[in-house]
């Protein structure tokens, strides 16, 4: 079964820990992205630019309207995600209780399995 680990960032939450509290937060990453790829969970994992440098694309009157930053104004964003493969959703939880942003207070952890890829439901 695959599953989306994604991560939510809150930038005042951020802006509370020290560097060394940061650096951590990066040395867990690495150590989690480690154990992944150790037990072949890992399909990917990436990390995200700040929504103040996304750009917002729709379409009106047939034609493309791009405006800079953020769709939704919001306190926290997508910072980045795991895509993993693994047995079942309790792994699934398992895995990303060991993601070191969720013993952070404002920064968040959600699991949700993944429905279609490449043209096929998941079973």
């Amino acid at each position: 079964m695959k599953f989306l680990i994604s991560l939510h960032i809150n930038p005042a939450a951020m802006a509370t820990l020290s560097d060394e509290e940061k650096a951590a937060i990066g040395a867990g990453h690495g150590t989690f992205i480690e154990a992944l790829k150790k037990s072949g969970e890992l399909i990917t994992t990436q990390a995200l630019v700040d929504p103040s440098q996304a750009a917002v694309v729709s379409v009106r009157n047939g034609q493309p309207v791009v405006t800079d930053g953020p769709f939704l104004e919001s306190k926290e964003y997508l910072g980045g995600f795991y895509l993993i493969d693994c047995e079942n959703k309790e792994r699934a939880i398992e895995l990303a209780s060991q993601i070191p942003d969720t013993a952070i207070e404002g920064l968040g952890v959600e699991v949700r399995q993944v429905m279609f890829a490449e043209g096929q439901l998941e079973a």
